[in-house]
């Protein structure tokens, strides 16, 4: 939790205001967790994440072959793209490879930046929750729907973040229900949920939310 809060409060140092992103009236219900997720825009000009207050904290720029994470003024803090395959490469703010996320049906692979080992797998584990594994198939996190999003949990049930949707919004929101960062564009809210992964670098949660956005979660 004080790697989060020290991520948000440095990045929003950093970052500035950005242009507005399309919204999004789809709303998350677990009993059809598909039909959000199969609905939302793949496309938007920019991803706006906000703090609490409403301060603009990053966005998420598509480009025609992947994204990048930029601040007010265009600079890049985590460039992602796509290789025909659907590989999707990560590269941090000095253009240096930090990392891959393979996509395949019910899981997304984070591999090294040589290819050559899986680091964490997010898995589906049935209709509506997914979980992360480390690299020896071990559970870190467990995603869970709920009627309004998700809670993500530690292996023995201690809650961590819930990403509520509501009213076109959807948040991240700690333990005691503070929010931590919003968006109000069309993302989907397990793709939102990589961003309260606490064991990933920010790199890392930036390519996997990617990922699982752009497959809708599937």
């Amino acid at each position: 939790m004080k790697k989060l809060i020290f991520s948000v409060i440095l990045i929003a140092s950093i970052f500035g205001c950005s242009s507005n992103a399309k919204t999004s009236s789809n709303i998350y219900t677990a009993s059809d967790p598909q039909t959000t997720q199969s609905n939302v825009a793949t496309q938007t000009d920019k991803i706006k994440f906000k703090t609490e207050g409403g301060t603009d904290l990053f966005s998420l720029k598509q480009l025609a072959d992947g994204a990048k994470l930029v601040d007010g003024n265009e600079k890049e803090f985590v460039r992602i793209k796509t290789d025909e395959s659907g590989k999707v490469k990560i590269k941090n703010a000095s253009e240096k490879v930090v990392g891959y996320v393979v996509a395949e049906k019910g899981y997304w692979k984070i591999e090294n930046p040589e290819q050559n080992k899986e680091l964490y797998i997010l898995r589906r584990a049935n209709n509506t929750d997914y979980q992360l594994e480390d690299a020896a198939k071990k559970q870190v996190y467990q995603i869970k729907a709920r009627n309004n999003g998700f809670e993500i949990e530690t292996p023995d049930k201690k809650l961590v973040y819930k990403i509520k949707v509501k009213e076109g919004k959807t948040s991240l929101r700690d333990a005691s229900d503070k929010t931590v960062f919003s968006t109000k564009s069309g993302f989907s809210p397990i793709a939102f949920a990589c961003f309260g992964l606490d064991v990933l670098t920010r790199e890392q949660q930036a390519g996997l939310a990617y990922a699982v956005n752009s497959t809708k979660g599937q």
